[in-house]
């Protein structure tokens, strides 16, 4: 079984989103600005998950649309509750 194979689900998604932290940090270092590096990632982002849920040739519903914008903000309020309780720890 190879290193990869071993990786939990988490630790496969903490290197996918260190890479598109690499990516963006990338972006910035060619003086784009990081509202747009973030707004270009947000588009990716629903590109793909268009890809994900409709296929190639598919677009999401109302409905599709409803749900990925329900997991992107869990996820968002999931982040902003570890930040929060990190920077408290670090002030403490």
């Amino acid at each position: 079984m190879s290193d990869q194979e071993k990786q939990t689900d988490q630790e496969k998604h903490q290197h996918c989103t260190n890479k598109f932290i690499e990516l963006a940090n990338q972006l910035r270092k060619e003086d784009i600005e990081p509202s747009l590096v973030s707004g270009a990632l947000m588009t990716a982002s629903g590109v793909y998950a268009t890809y994900v849920a409709a296929g190639n040739n598919g677009a999401l519903e109302s409905s599709g649309v409803d749900k990925v914008v329900s997991v992107y903000r869990r996820t968002l309020e999931h982040h902003q509750t570890v930040k929060k309780a990190a920077l408290k720890q670090t002030n403490a």
